[in-house]
């Protein structure tokens, strides 16, 4: 999955793979999550908006089933 770098003060990249629907997150704190069955305009858009925390939370965050597939640094 190709990780596209974001400015952001909460993830440094996401990446999408639209075969699986599957948006991928890696947050600042090195934790990386998936979620599953997003279409692939809502990553699109989500690549687009100005504030991807804002986005998140409104958008992706609690509307998608996800999970952690690494952990953050110790």
């Amino acid at each position: 999955m190709q990780m596209h770098p974001v400015e952001s003060s909460m993830m440094k990249a996401i990446g999408y793979d639209e075969a699986t629907q599957t948006l991928e997150i890696l947050f600042n704190s090195g934790k990386t999550y998936e979620y599953s069955g997003v279409p692939a305009d809502v990553f699109a858009d989500f690549l687009a908006a100005d504030s991807k925390g804002v986005f998140f939370h409104s958008e992706i965050d609690e509307c998608y089933d996800y999970r952690m597939v690494k952990k953050g640094r110790r």
